[in-house]
């Protein structure tokens, strides 16, 4: 399958193997359907990022499914859409800063962004060495359980994941536990919520409010105000950029070194600034590449010195004067937020999150459009979440408070998608003389005599479907910048 970012830059390209978190999803019998959509490189091209969630040149545009025209937001975007109307049984999705977590809330879905290291990045492209992870996108935070408990692990081909401090991956299923609350405690870091509050953000922390009463009642202990001792988050954005910018350059290059074959000799960041502009399919300048020419015009690398402080920077902001520091100082199990404002300091300090279902935008809330005015960022029922952020490698402890939320509150099932699917799997599997089967997935949103909202069919081809471990793995799904 072409691995392209969502860039016709890499159509046709081909890597020199398999990667490994592929590799471990087949070992454990895994049936690989295709992959999805994604915003192209992973939102890092455009001035107006969040206007190309879900959108890439060779992929085409995204739409979540709660509302028409809605903003799936992204990176991970066909990803956590595929999982939401259940064209998969899971998906894997990448996370730099809020990819992973950001489309599961919006399609009523659970995301695990793991601890960075716990899970490969072989033959992943990359943004930041620093940053990314590979996590699971799930209906259920058991189904999300499954596919991490198979895709962690130590990985010869990326050194980060020597760090982990166990030799056997954990059971992440047999931490769902019901009772997973009872006696937990949990810190509210009022003042990394606060700086993100807006017009649009009310009915979320109506429903957050309601959630912290849930656990209470569940047993658990709420610590309020469990706050950052340092949160600057204009300083945070300006050394993101810089870790982001340096990490990329570098990165890319050496991903683009690993091709076995490149069809369009895309080397370096610069020649794929330049395919860009001058191939129409990528729509330049409307969709630019402000991004690309930044980090050129920086001309550092990840080891210059300030790139170096800005990270150290960030990483204390996160860890110390952040999540870490929060959790030491309350004797804290995690934090728990909303997730629209829970991932900016885990990311640059590689710490895990789970994020599940916590409720939708009521009846009467008013459209928000996004930034270019082609999608609906806010809208009636359209679905937001809750997340639980922990230490590194506490992945146990958060699926387990997760699933006890999850278990008791069963938001999910509250709000059915407009876009629904219309078909049995096992009715649409045809033979062909080519392959073993051709799999039909059509689906197409509720009709009614005032308005129809049109169908779309979807054609795959798969070789068979298998049980494994008392489990089905169905269907698998991936997002473009994973092979």
């Amino acid at each position: 399958m072409n691995n392209t970012a969502g860039s016709y830059a890499l159509v046709g390209a081909k890597v020199s193997r398999e990667s490994s978190v592929v590799a471990r999803l087949r070992d454990a019998g895994a049936v690989i359907l295709g992959k999805a959509t994604m915003g192209e490189w992973a939102q890092c091209r455009s001035r107006k990022a969040s206007s190309s969630h879900g959108w890439s040149a060779y992929g085409g545009q995204v739409l979540g499914a709660y509302y028409p025209q809605q903003d799936p937001s992204g990176s991970s975007s066909g990803s956590a859409v595929a999982v939401s109307i259940g064209l998969a049984f899971g998906s894997i999705a990448t996370e730099t800063s809020g990819s992973i977590v950001n489309p599961a809330e919006r399609g009523n879905v659970v995301g695990i962004k793991p601890t960075l290291g716990l899970t490969s990045r072989d033959m992943v492209i990359p943004i930041s060495v620093r940053q990314d992870t590979v996590g699971p996108i799930g209906r259920t935070v058991k189904d999300a359980a499954y596919m991490l408990s198979a895709i962690a692990g130590k990985d010869t081909f990326d050194n980060w994941t020597s760090t982990q401090p166990f030799d056997v991956v954990p059971d992440y299923v047999k931490a769902c536990d019901f009772l997973g609350l009872k006696g937990a405690r949990v810190g509210v870091p009022r003042n990394g919520i606060d700086y993100y509050l807006d017009s649009s953000t009310k009915p979320v922390m109506v429903a957050f409010e309601q959630a912290l009463q849930t656990v209470r009642d569940a047993g658990a202990r709420v610590i309020e105000e469990a706050n950052f001792s340092s949160f600057d988050a204009p300083s945070f954005a300006r050394n993101s950029s810089i870790v982001l910018d340096t990490d990329f350059v570098g990165g890319l290059a050496n991903y683009l070194s690993s091709l076995s074959t490149n069809p369009n000799n895309i080397h370096s960041l610069s020649d794929l600034t330049h395919f860009t502009k001058a191939d129409p399919r990528e729509e330049h300048p409307d969709r630019d590449t402000y991004v690309w020419d930044r980090q050129l015009g920086r001309n550092l690398t990840s080891s210059s010195p300030e790139s170096f402080m800005a990270y150290q920077a960030n990483f204390r902001m996160g860890g110390k004067e952040g999540v870490i520091g929060a959790l030491d100082r309350h004797k804290l199990d995690a934090l728990i937020m909303p997730t629209f404002a829970s991932f900016h300091l885990p990311a640059i300090a590689g710490l895990p999150i789970v994020t599940v279902p916590l409720g939708f935008y009521p009846a009467q809330t008013p459209l928000t459009m996004n930034l270019k005015k082609t999608m609906v960022s806010v809208a009636p029922n359209i679905p937001f979440g809750l997340a639980f952020v922990g230490r590194g490698w506490s992945e146990e402890k958060l699926i387990s408070l997760a699933y006890a939320f999850e278990q008791r509150t069963m938001i999910r099932k509250k709000m059915k998608p407009y876009i629904r699917p219309t078909f049995e799997l096992s009715d649409q599997l045809e033979p062909t003389e080519e392959t073993p089967y051709k799999l039909k997935v059509q689906y197409r949103p509720p009709v009614n005599d005032a308005q129809r909202f049109g169908e779309l069919v979807i054609q795959k081809t798969i070789g068979r479907l298998f049980r494994v471990r008392s489990w089905m793995w169905s269907i698998l799904g991936f997002q473009q910048s994973l092979l």
